[in-house]
C-alpha cells in the first residue's frame, strides 16, 4: 500500500460485495459506504449516467452493493479515497462494480478506483484487506459464450462535480487475460467546477471503457487522460464524448497507447458543442504506438459543432516506434529490444507524469513499466 501513499479511506468490494470499509475523515466531511445506507442514495444512482443503455442496465440489475463516496461541500480532503473492487472465483461469473462519486459545492479531494483480478500482480501493491478474509463470494450470473475462465466485468462510475468543486479521480483496469469488459465512466461538471481524470488499461481480452464528460455549467472544466498497452491478442476498445453544454467550458482530452503482439485498440472520440455554449475550448489527442506487424490501432476523433464563437482542435497519430531514435541507441550498443523499451517508456513518462494524484504515480509508473518490460534499478 506505500506505493499508493496515506489514504482517507478504504473500500474493498470482492466479485460485487462489500468486505472492507474503513475512514479517517468524520462522517459529516465524507460519507463512504453503500448507497443503502445513504439518506439519498436512491436519487444518486443514474443521476449522471441517466441513459446508460443495455450492459448498464444489467449493472442497475444485478449491482449488489452499489457504493457512494460523497464529499461535502467546502470540504478539502487531503488524501486519496481508495476504492478497490477484486474479481475473483474460477471464471464464468458476471460481476457488476457500481460507485458514485459526489463532489459538494467547493470541495476539493481525490478518489482512486481500481478494478483488479485477484490472479494478477497489481495486489502486491494494494491494501492486504484486498485480499484478505474469508472466500470470496460468487455471483450467480454468467459471462457470454467464450468468456471460458474469465469474467465478464460490467463496471459503472457516476462522477458529480459540484460548481467550484475539484475532484481527482484515477481508474486503473488490471483484468485476467481471459476477463471481458464494459466499462462506463460518466461525469457532470458544474460551474467553474474542475475534474482531473486519469485512466490505466492493462488488462483483460476485451476491454470497452465509455468516457461521457458533460460540461453542465459556465466555465467548467474537464481534463481527460488515459494510458493504454495491448499485448497478445487484447481488444481494447475507447470510446469519449466531451459534451459543452455551457459557455466557456474547456475540455482537454489526451489518450495514449501502445498494441505489440497481435493486439488491436480502437479510440473513438466526439467533441459535442451544444448551441448556447459559446467560447468553449476543446482538445481531443490520441497517440498511438504500433510495435508488431500483427498489432493493428484505429484512431476516429470527430467534431458536432453547434455554435461559432468556439475553439476546437483535434488529432491523433498511429505509428511504429522512430527508427531514428532505435537506430541512436543502438549505435550507442544498447541491444534493440532493450531499446525499443526504453522508447516505449519515454512516449509514455510525460503522460505518467500527469496523473492527478500524485501518491498514485508511482504505482501507474510502474504497471506500465511492467507491461512494456521496462523496469527499474
Amino acid at each position: 500500500m506505500a506505493s499508493l501513499g496515506p489514504r482517507s479511506g478504504l473500500v474493498v468490494t470482492i466479485n460485487g460485495v462489500l468486505a472492507t470499509l474503513a475512514s479517517s475523515v468524520d462522517d459529516d466531511a465524507l460519507f463512504l459506504g453503500r448507497a443503502g445506507e445513504h439518506p439519498e442514495g436512491e436519487a444518486l444512482l443514474g443521476s449522471v449516467v441517466t441513459d446508460p443503455g443495455d450492459f448498464l442496465l444489467l449493472n442497475e440489475a444485478f449491482a449488489l452493493d452499489p457504493l457512494i463516496v460523497d464529499i461535502a461541500p467546502d470540504a478539502v480532503i487531503e488524501d486519496p479515497v481508495v476504492v478497490v473492487h477484486v474479481v475473483s472465483g474460477n471464471g464464468g461469473e458476471a460481476v457488476f462494480p457500481r460507485t458514485l462519486i459526489r463532489s459538494g459545492a467547493s470541495s476539493r479531494a481525490g478518489v482512486v478506483e481500481i478494478v483488479v483480478d485477484v490472479d494478477t500482480g497489481l495486489l502486491a501493491d494494494l491494501p492486504s484487506s484486498a485480499t484478505s478474509g474469508s472466500s470470496p463470494p460468487t455471483s450467480t450470473a454468467t459471462g457470454p459464450a467464450g468468456v471460458g475462465r474469465g469474467h465478464l466485468v460490467v463496471p459503472l462510475t457516476e462522477l458529480a462535480v459540484a460548481d467550484h468543486a475539484t475532484l481527482s479521480f484515477v481508474s486503473v483496469q488490471s483484468l485476467g487475460p481471459d476477463t471481458w469488459q464494459l466499462a462506463h465512466q460518466g461525469s457532470t461538471i458544474g460551474a467553474h467546477a474542475t475534474l482531473h481524470s486519469f485512466a490505466v488499461a492493462l488488462g483483460g481480452s476485451y476491454a470497452r471503457l465509455r468516457t461521457d464528460s458533460a460540461l453542465q455549467g459556465e466555465s467548467g472544466t474537464s481534463k481527460l487522460r488515459a494510458a493504454f498497452i495491448g499485448r497478445d491478442d487484447q481488444m481494447l476498445d475507447f470510446r469519449t464524448l466531451q459534451d459543452h453544454l455551457a459557455p466557456r467550458t474547456t475540455s482537454d482530452l489526451l489518450f495514449m497507447g501502445a498494441v505489440a503482439d497481435h493486439a488491436h485498440s480502437v479510440y473513438s472520440g466526439l467533441i459535442r458543442v451544444r448551441r448556447g455554449a459559446v467560447r468553449s475550448d476543446a482538445m481531443q489527442t490520441n497517440h498511438n504506438l504500433v510495435l508488431d506487424e500483427g498489432a493493428h490501432a484505429d484512431s476516429v476523433p470527430n467534431l458536432d459543432i453547434e455554435e461559432n464563437d468556439v475553439k476546437c482542435s483535434h488529432g491523433s497519430t498511429v505509428g511504429p516506434v522512430d527508427e531514428d531514435q532505435k537506430y541512436y541507441l543502438e549505435s550507442r550498443g544498447v541491444e534493440p529490444t532493450v531499446a525499443e523499451r526504453l522508447i516505449v517508456a519515454g512516449f509514455f513518462e510525460d503522460i505518467a507524469d500527469q496523473v492527478p494524484i500524485p501518491g498514485t504515480r508511482s504505482l501507474v509508473g510502474r504497471a506500465l513499466a511492467d507491461r512494456t518490460g521496462v523496469t527499474g534499478d
